[in-house]
């Protein structure tokens, strides 16, 4: 078994998801495990998964869910399923090539020898290091962005980035019960949890790319939720006590 777990949420991810698990479980080192949680895709990608497993023995994993329940709630499954089997380091990660498997082993490290609590893939770091996206979502997610960093006053370019890699204490320490986004505020509402608990959150320069297969998850409601959910988020920072870090 190896010390990290790489997640990937899908739903109806069929022109992707062999080539993903290839891409992932093909790197030499270091090495990851991985587990899929799909939301009941009615295309058959939890068959392709279910079928690989017999090339990747004890390293790719699944989880099926009845029908999409929300990214949030696919992640803090795979995270208590990562708990379970004491990985010691635990990755986010798009099925459709957005994030490139190749930046993992870069995620990885930031953590596990620099020093990071959170490794953040960050887009905005490093100036707009984002392919193929029309200009106005560009625009739409590097202000909200900034939007969010404003009001949370974290200090952090890529708010909404949702390619990280977390330190086991991390995810130990937040009471996942106490998380109540689902969308893509969820990626948000992790990080400034994490930041409230006194985690150290480093951002690791990415290049995304927006996917060539299959149809994004993206919409407007849910980029509304990640940006109105922001200040209900501040607002009750000030009623929550938050539990301090955990000492790796």
């Amino acid at each position: 078994m190896s010390e990290t777990l790489v997640i990937i949420p899908t739903y109806n991810e069929k022109e992707n998801i062999a080539n993903i698990i290839r891409a992932v479980l093909e790197l030499e080192a270091p090495q990851f495990d991985l587990l899929i949680i799909d939301d009941g895709s009615p295309d058959g990608t939890a068959d392709i998964v279910k079928s690989m497993q017999k090339e990747f023995t004890e390293r790719l994993f699944i989880k099926e869910r009845k029908g999409k329940l929300g990214l949030g709630t696919a992640y803090i499954a795979g995270f208590k399923w990562s708990l379970e089997r004491n990985y010691r380091f635990v990755i986010e990660m798009d099925a459709d090539f957005s994030h490139n498997p190749n930046d993992l082993p870069k995620l990885y490290d930031t953590c596990k020898n620099q020093g990071a609590d959170v490794a953040i893939g960050s887009r905005y770091i490093s100036g707009v290091n984002v392919v193929n996206w029309p200009i106005g979502r560009v625009l739409m997610s590097y202000f909200a962005s900034k939007y969010v960093r404003i009001v949370t006053g974290l200090k952090i370019a890529d708010t909404t980035a949702g390619f990280k890699c977390y330190r086991r204490e991390v995810l130990e320490t937040i009471d996942f019960d106490k998380i109540k986004f689902k969308g893509y505020a969820f990626q948000i509402e992790m990080k400034f949890t994490a930041w409230k608990c006194g985690y150290q959150l480093t951002e690791v320069p990415i290049i995304f790319v927006n996917r060539e297969l299959g149809t994004s998850k993206m919409s407007g409601g849910i980029f509304s939720e990640a940006v109105m959910g922001v200040l209900q988020l501040k607002l009750n920072s000030f009623f929550r006590k938050y539990p301090k870090k955990k000492i790796a």
